[in-house]
């Protein structure tokens, strides 16, 4: 996930979303950094713009998130936040999988912004 953050700063910043400017940005926070998933985010992002993903992810409304709970009523603020741990787990356990076939060319793009 902060290989997308990183790539988000730069473009909020009105940087080039290249190879050597995004392994800057990850040196700086620590981040170990590795080449290929490097090449493979700025190759996917390529023809993208990141302004339009971002603003059609957030129209979309998250699917079984909190306000769901709250809108059902008697749920407690314990069954949010454990709602809350649920979907946080399955987002990484989907990002792991999203790393292991970076390399389709763009396809499925929305998925690293939504």
């Amino acid at each position: 996930m902060e290989y997308v953050y990183a790539a988000l700063i730069l473009n909020e910043t009105g940087e080039e979303i290249n190879e050597d400017n995004l392994t800057s940005v990850l040196e700086a926070a620590g981040t170990d950094v590795e080449e290929s998933r490097v090449k493979a985010l700025v190759a996917a992002l390529e023809d993208v713009d990141i302004n339009e993903a971002v603003e059609q992810a957030a129209a979309v409304p998250a699917a079984g998130g909190a306000s769901g709970g709250a809108a059902a009523g008697g749920e407690s603020e314990a069954a949010d936040e454990g709602d809350e741990e649920e979907a946080e787990e399955a987002a990484e356990a989907e990002e792991e999988e999203d790393d292991e076939d970076e390399g389709d060319g763009g396809e499925g793009l929305g998925q690293l912004f939504g």
